[in-house]
């Protein structure tokens, strides 16, 4: 049976209904329509949410790095791999100017090829202000695209720095894309990032200091303690392909070793992104500066002022 749900999306603009059997059969303009209704909040898009059939053994691969480590083309190398018999989502996270709020959405020209690929749907997100290097409705845009038939879904985050972990709340698996000569080897053994990826992946191999920067990598998992998954530290050379079957092979075998424990986890922490974002919806930010405004001087206490204006 056909279920069709409609929402306004503007006072002064026609309701258009979004298909969900249509959207899971493959139908990219009814997709990209339900996709902007969530992002941008439209009129019923939770009820569309809670009537989705949402299948959470796709599963879901966060590709993050700092920029310019070649996240992008190695995208472009898995899409040449796996588009020939699977269906594949990616959702690329621009970051969006603090000035116009705008974004240019780059990551799209480096995988033109296949903008018309019947196997491959690429979305574009900005990330409006969000840190983290992800767009604030990642969370529900990948629960669509996880009900509408993709075999796997990629996101690639804005280039982050070493304690933007977001991606990983979200993803069952999260690779690591570094490049060698971007840092001083002390850059290896800080907190943050490097302490959640389930894959760490050295681009540009074929550069200087790339076994260096292994040789690194592997000191620091030595460190931690790690049961069950030993992240593998793979090398690459995405432009030419190399080592791209390796990756997918490390991600495929990551996604068997999923146990409740790690969904639970996964599903946890969504929840709690979900119910804070809720919670705030609505709270008047223009108010609350205003508020610091008028009764800021050098000696004024802050947390007193939260006391009796918020807690």
């Amino acid at each position: 049976m056909v279920v069709w749900l409609s929402y306004s999306i503007f006072a002064d603009m026609s309701i258009y209904k979004l298909n969900k059997d249509e959207i899971k059969a493959g139908n990219y303009r009814q997709l990209a329509k339900a996709i902007s209704a969530v992002e941008n909040e439209y009129q019923g898009y939770f009820e569309f949410l809670e009537n989705l059939q949402i299948d959470y053994s796709v599963p879901v691969v966060g590709i993050t790095g700092p920029p310019g480590a070649g996240k992008s083309s190695l995208l472009n190398a898995i899409l040449k791999e796996l588009s020939s018999d699977k269906k594949i989502a990616i959702l690329a996270v621009d970051p969006s100017s603090p000035f116009t709020h705008g974004s240019v959405l780059g990551d799209r020209f480096r995988m033109n090829d296949f903008f018309e690929h019947p196997n491959v749907y690429i979305r574009s997100l900005a990330t409006r202000g969000n840190l983290g290097g992800l767009s604030p409705k990642s969370i529900e845009i990948s629960d669509v695209l996880r009900s509408a038939g993709f075999d796997i879904i990629f996101i690639e985050t804005v280039g982050v720095g070493q304690s933007e972990v977001e991606i990983a709340m979200l993803a069952d698996t999260t690779v690591l894309v570094l490049n060698p000569g971007a840092g001083d080897d002390i850059q290896a053994l800080k907190s943050g990032i490097l302490e959640v990826a389930d894959i760490y992946v050295i681009n540009k191999s074929d550069q200087p200091h790339a076994d260096t920067l292994a040789k690194h990598l592997y000191n620091m998992l030595n460190l931690r303690k790690t049961e069950g998954w030993m992240p593998p530290v793979l090398k690459t050379v995405a432009t030419g392909s190399e080592g791209i079957k390796e990756l997918l092979k490390s991600v495929f075998e990551h996604q068997k070793q999923h146990d409740i424990h790690k969904r639970t986890s996964l599903l946890y922490e969504k929840a709690l992104r979900l119910i804070t974002a809720e919670k705030m919806r609505g709270f008047d930010f223009s108010k609350l500066k205003n508020e610091i405004k008028g009764v800021h001087s050098d000696n004024m206490n802050f947390y007193r002022f939260l006391r009796e204006k918020y807690f």
